[in-house]
């Protein structure tokens, strides 16, 4: 059975990294949801807004994998940017739609992980005051009525970049908002923390950027692996991500950046079929 993760928070969760600026994560025992069903996962993975991009879920899922090459692993997206954390209180539509999806997923998977981001837009006029109480309801709310009173969550600080320029100006109490994550995170049982301390961010000065998010999602797996007291000796994020990029492509993952290529008018139709009959005689 498909182990799978459950991704939710805001937009740096749902990722904005520019996709043209980082090697491609492409692994057939990685799925990602869509419409009821599983399909081999292709970034964006969490489209929430048609600016979607990297985030940190493939990165997650890639180390996943190095670990447990038996395993396939599959991703529920539920994140939505710009939410604040009173949108995702148990009786608003967005928590609604990601425990739906994710019983749902459940059917034919396990669940593992629920990965969570979100903070930005509670990092001004003193929302940050009941953050804490907010956040905890959310994340007991997700164990609740998933009937999971132990599924394993892991929470990322903001950004530190946060507060400096573009739209993160506005993002003027983000500090208060990440001592609040912290405290949360090293707090409850069976909640990591995954820290976003030296990851760059966007032109825009908000989302993080595609090389952060890669290291994000590693950290995210760390910080999982810890929760499990997981006994094995982990490699730094920069030796992770390189086992992760030189990865030898299978038939089905070439086939599958093929038909990608040719759906979105890259290539023509003579070169699919050149490249098609090439990869099915194995070279």
């Amino acid at each position: 059975m498909k182990k799978s993760i459950l991704i939710v928070g805001q937009s740096n969760m749902a990722g904005r990294g520019f996709i043209n600026q980082v090697p491609e994560i492409t692994d057939e025992r990685i799925y990602m949801w869509r419409n009821t069903r599983w399909q081999m996962m292709n970034e964006p993975i969490n489209f929430d807004r048609h600016v979607a991009g990297i985030g940190p879920s493939a990165s997650f899922a890639a180390a996943w994998l190095l670990d447990h090459p038996e395993d396939e692993i599959a991703i529920i997206p539920c994140a939505e940017g710009g939410s604040t954390i009173s949108e995702w209180q148990s009786d608003q539509p967005l928590f609604t739609n990601a425990i739906t999806q994710t019983k749902v997923a459940l059917e034919n998977t396990e669940l593992v992980a629920i990965l969570w981001h979100q903070g930005e837009s509670d990092s001004h006029s003193d929302l940050y005051t009941n953050y804490e109480k907010k956040l905890i309801d959310v994340l007991e709310s997700f164990r609740s009525q998933l009937n999971l009173p132990n599924i394993p969550i892991v929470i990322g600080t903001l950004s530190d970049e946060l507060g400096k320029a573009g739209f993160g100006m506005s993002c003027t109490q983000s500090e208060k908002i990440n001592d609040i994550i912290e405290k949360v995170g090293n707090s409850i049982p069976y909640v990591g923390l995954a820290s976003a301390e030296g990851l760059s961010l966007n032109p825009d000065g908000i989302h993080l950027d595609s090389v952060s998010q890669r290291v994000f999602g590693i950290r995210y797996y760390q910080a999982y692996t810890k929760l499990m007291n997981y006994s094995k000796s982990l490699a730094s994020e920069a030796a992770i991500l390189e086992d992760i990029y030189s990865k030898m492509p299978t038939q089905a993952e070439k086939m599958n950046k093929l038909n990608t290529q040719f759906a979105l008018g890259k290539i023509s139709i003579d070169t699919y079929m050149e490249s098609y009959q090439s990869i099915n005689q194995g070279e």
